[in-house]
């Protein structure tokens, strides 16, 4: 498989626009209810922009995941903070035509090696609903450990949903010079944003 992520740009746009319409009734149990723009080119556009400047920010890394050099799904840490908590949140989505051939955990395993190598963050969370089995099973196989329930955490499909939450720490050693642990985190097939 070669399966690789790299930052969204504005020419993935109509790519994007195809995949999120073609997708529209896979994604919608797993995402917020969206409205009609964000299935236009427009409605993308404007998505896309707001992720590059976030990203210029350096509050969020938007990539989009490519397998064999299509655009196949979406993969974004969000919500990085800085100092003594070097954190992130991960959400991804990845298409109906590509689900379950081990994309989506190849683009985790790639964005965690972002997060902890290129950026230094010590910890990604996710989130997943409860009986989204197949997001688990992604973050699991990348080194997540579950940490707990989050009661009504996202309205996602038109309702407050729990939340399954896991997280990843950083592989590499502390600052001390003592190994950490892994523990594990993510959020299901939503983008995050």
């Amino acid at each position: 498989m070669s399966t690789t992520t790299r930052l969204v740009n504005l020419e993935d746009v109509p790519v994007l626009t195809e995949l999120v319409t073609a997708n529209r009734e896979f994604l919608a149990p797993w995402e917020p209810i969206r409205d009609e723009g964000y299935f236009t080119v427009e409605g993308q556009h404007a998505l896309i922009h707001a992720a590059i400047e976030r990203h210029e920010e350096g509050t969020t890394v938007p990539h989009v995941i490519l397998d064999a050099g299509r655009v196949v799904g979406r993969i974004n840490l969000s919500n990085i903070v800085r100092g003594p908590f070097q954190s992130c949140s991960l959400g991804y989505w990845v298409g109906s035509a590509d689900n379950r051939r081990g994309v989506a955990t190849a683009a985790v395993r790639g964005i965690a090696r972002v997060a902890f190598e290129d950026l230094g963050l010590h910890r990604i969370e996710a989130g997943t609903l409860l009986h989204n089995v197949a997001s688990q099973r992604v973050l699991e196989r990348n080194g997540f450990v579950r940490f707990g329930v989050a009661p009504k955490y996202l309205n996602i499909a038109g309702e407050w949903q729990d939340h399954a939450m896991h997280q990843l720490l950083t592989p590499s050693p502390s600052r001390h010079g003592q190994d950490s642990d892994v523990a594990a985190g993510g959020v299901g097939v939503g983008e995050g944003e």
